[in-house]
């Protein structure tokens, strides 16, 4: 079986700035990844390589068993390029959603890339699959605000819908950006517990800003600092010194 993800001497510069350095990482699909590690050590910049958001300036990336290098600038390319974005659920730092939708809507919004044009469009009249919905709404404690724009959640409330939109597109890689980062440690949890559930067929990697959480919900551990690979561990392997060693200033 192909890797979800695989790394290959990645590299990424902006400018004077080294977020990736050559980094090797293979993550297996089905398994479940955290990244922790202080704030500007490359977490997001791994995220958006294996999401096909940001372009490396040195090394190769497979997505999914897909070389993104072999996918030439060309109108296959393009089309082989949305294919694999519609195998990827994403939830990235900004959430990307329109303020102005009902939560439905925003929700549902993880189908479109399953939909024709038609069915997206008669389903912001009357909201297609609204039971399914419901039901994930439901399981993040979010179902009294399926009306509600969008825009009138709190942070937490937004992250959550963000997160719910990912699971009823049900994709085969979830790649999140500290998705729990606006929630009190009991939401957390909760968020955690349904991206990282077991019967879920999918590959989930995750930057995480506690470690205890990360411990808690994930198989494997990766800590990342300063574009590097600081340790990447079974969760139960990792110790206290890791964490400590992990976020110590120079």
């Amino acid at each position: 079986m192909s890797a979800a993800l695989e790394l290959r001497g990645a590299s990424v510069h902006y400018g004077a700035i080294t977020a990736l350095d050559g980094i090797d990482l293979r993550v297996e699909a089905g398994e479940r990844v955290a990244l922790i590690g202080p704030s500007g050590g490359g977490k997001t910049s791994l995220l958006g390589v294996a999401a096909g958001l940001v372009a490396l300036d040195d090394g190769e990336v497979s997505t999914l068993g897909v070389d993104r290098s072999s996918m030439a600038r060309t109108r296959r390319g393009e089309r082989d390029r949305r294919s694999l974005a519609r195998r990827i659920g994403i939830v990235p730092q900004d959430l990307a959603l329109v303020p102005s939708l009902r939560v439905v809507h925003s929700v549902n919004a993880g189908r479109l890339g399953a939909w024709s044009r038609w069915r997206a469009l008669r389903s912001l009249v009357r909201p297609v699959e609204a039971d399914r919905v419901d039901e994930v709404l439901r399981a993040f404690r979010l179902d009294d605000r399926v009306d509600a724009r969008t825009g009138d959640l709190s942070g937490g409330q937004q992250q959550r819908v963000a997160v719910a939109r990912v699971v009823i597109q049900g994709p085969e890689l979830v790649l999140a950006d500290e998705p729990t980062s606006s929630v009190d440690p009991e939401l957390a949890d909760l968020v955690m517990a349904e991206l990282c559930a077991p019967d879920r067929s999918w590959t989930v990697i995750a930057s995480v800003h506690d470690p205890a959480l990360a411990m808690r919900h994930f198989d494997r551990i990766i800590g990342v600092s300063d574009g590097t690979v600081a340790f990447d561990r079974a969760a139960g392997d990792v110790d206290s010194t890791d964490v400590d060693a992990l976020y110590e200033q120079p």
